[in-house]
């Protein structure tokens, strides 16, 4: 299962999710930003490569349906509802993305 994780940068949150979620089984995990600034910006072909798309707030999942929505079709997007007050791998951030990520996908954690 190929996941994207998208936040507004990609300098926080979801590469947080990316490093902690990578090596998973049965996961290909990448991350980008809807920001024309983000590190790694989300583009239509990040959102075609994805089977599933992770977004931390709903305002990233309603920027992608707008922006991507012929290449989205029907890949579920999910919202987290991790608002942007987290910094890189803090353990509050890794300890909602544990809690929040597995149910989504039918995980169990390794």
């Amino acid at each position: 299962m190929r996941i994207l994780f998208v936040c507004t940068s990609n300098r926080l949150r979801s590469p947080t999710a990316e490093t902690l979620f990578t090596g998973w089984p049965g996961l290909k995990v990448s991350s980008a930003g809807i920001d024309p600034a983000a590190t790694r910006v989300v583009d239509e072909d990040a959102i075609a490569a994805a089977d599933v798309i992770i977004v931390m707030e709903r305002h990233h999942r309603d920027k992608i349906r707008k922006r991507f929505g012929s290449v989205l079709g029907q890949r579920p997007v999910y919202v987290l509802g991790i608002p942007d007050r987290y910094e890189r791998d803090q353990p509050e951030l890794i300890a909602l993305l544990n809690e929040r990520v597995p149910p989504l996908l039918n995980l169990r954690e390794c």
